[in-house]
């Protein structure tokens, strides 16, 4: 069995070790150790990852991935530390700080994927890995340098009393630790549960929003019930929270309680679901997310509002797809006086078969109204995906029309204007006077 007393990783033994030629001896071979964990790592990439790229979003292959390189490089290392031992019958000194170093870079790896995990991808996640990778490499710089005695020491002797009990910096630093890694663990369950439920496809896809939304609440609170002993908080306290809580709801939190429960009321009754076309307050959109406080409808120019759930529930919401997401638009043309209506109708019927629209029931033609410079004509239709605009598909069907039309000798006309004059003599150029006098 491999052990390691921490002096003889310390930084004073890995400068003596460093300034013999076994050390540096020691070094390259580390530096072989990590460069085969490259290795690996970047073949395992090619392997897994380059034809599948979604995998890499996935949490188990990820954090497997992820974890790849320092593990390879440990075994590797541990391996070189038995030769080293068999042939020089000496203990090394500069492999055990690499072997510690490779182990945890893969703690800090994982924890990193757990973190990635748990919080929505953004800045925000980006952030906090970084935060936490940073401060974990300082605290193992801490502890191989030996200054975590120091720094435990100097925490334990700044207190201050609290009522009848005495804190210190050290308390303080280690409850919030345990609250945070409790809490990103039950984010991190979560997440796993909710990507698990939305693979359910035979469950009704509101439904599967509501279960991922209740299991990160009772989740988060199950969090807090365990994180508050741990740091010595005793739970009679959530009593005078819960007070707080009430007077909060009552002063100033109705409209965020109304929000959440107007959402899960939304989610339930599923009368809004995701990709519903929806008319709020003379706005037009697709439900692109339904979440604990708005809902996000993303309209046909690609800007997002987000609607406050109490105004889905108070206000009247026209549901363009509530029984059928198929939509009826019309497209108006004129023709000219003379023009045989049947077959103009006829064309423009044959102009509207497209792909994207719908053959039972077909488009139909009509004539709407007779204008001053021509016959207006209409042509209505299903269109089976709104989702995916009207402007291409208009632009389709009116270069067939306008191809028919042209091809059959039928006129589009265009404004004309006849201008008579009542008195032509006013309009003679008159003679210009002689400036000779």
């Amino acid at each position: 069995m491999i052990y390691y007393k921490r002096t003889e990783i310390s930084m004073d033994a890995l400068a003596d070790a460093l300034q013999t030629a076994s050390g540096l001896v020691e070094l390259a071979l580390g530096g072989l150790c990590m460069l085969a964990g490259w290795y690996v790592a970047r073949r395992l990439f090619f392997l897994l990852f380059t034809r599948h790229p979604g995998r890499y979003e996935r949490f188990l292959p990820y954090a497997g991935f992820r974890m790849v390189m320092p593990l390879t490089a440990l075994l590797v290392s541990i391996l070189c530390t038995l030769l080293w031992l068999d042939v020089t019958h000496h203990r090394p000194h500069v492999l055990p700080a690499v072997s510690a170093s490779l182990f945890w870079l893969g703690l800090i790896r994982l924890l990193a994927a757990i973190v990635r995990q748990a919080l929505p991808s953004g800045r925000f996640e980006r952030h906090t890995e970084r935060l936490m990778a940073s401060a974990l490499w300082l605290a193992f710089v801490a502890w191989l340098t030996g200054l975590d005695d120091v720094a435990l020491d100097w925490m334990q002797s700044v207190s201050f009393r609290v009522g009848k009990e005495k804190l210190d910096l050290l308390m303080i630093i280690n409850g919030l630790l345990w609250v945070s890694g409790i809490m990103v663990v039950a984010l991190w369950v979560s997440r796993e549960i909710e990507s698990w439920l939305m693979r359910l496809s035979h469950l009704d896809l509101n439904l599967r929003i509501v279960f991922s939304k209740l299991s990160r609440s009772l989740l988060l609170l199950l969090a807090v019930l365990i994180a508050l002993p741990i740091v010595g908080i005793d739970l009679t306290v959530l009593s005078v929270f819960g007070g707080a809580l009430g007077v909060g709801l009552g002063f100033g939190l109705q409209k965020i309680a109304s929000n959440y429960v107007s959402g899960f009321i939304i989610l339930l009754d599923r009368s809004i679901r995701i990709g519903d076309r929806l008319m709020v307050e003379n706005r037009v959109g697709y439900v692109s997310k339904i979440t604990s406080r708005y809902v996000v409808l993303k309209g046909l120019d690609g800007t997002e509002a987000l609607v406050p759930n109490e105004v889905m529930i108070a206000n009247t919401v026209i549901n363009q797809s509530y029984t059928d997401k198929t939509m009826w638009i019309s497209l108006p043309i004129q023709v000219a006086y003379g023009t045989d209506l049947d077959l103009a109708l006829g064309l423009l019927v044959q102009a509207a078969r497209h792909a994207r629209v719908h053959e039972e029931p077909p488009p139909c033609g009509f004539v709407t109204q007779f204008g001053d410079n021509g016959i207006t004509l209409e042509v209505g239709l299903w269109v089976r995906d709104p989702e995916n605009g009207f402007m291409g598909l208009k632009s389709d069907i009116n270069r067939a029309i306008w191809r028919l039309f042209s091809e059959h000798g039928i006129e589009v006309p265009y404004p004309q204007r006849e201008v008579m004059l009542r008195n032509p003599e006013v309009l003679r150029v008159q003679p210009a006077p002689d400036s000779r006098g």
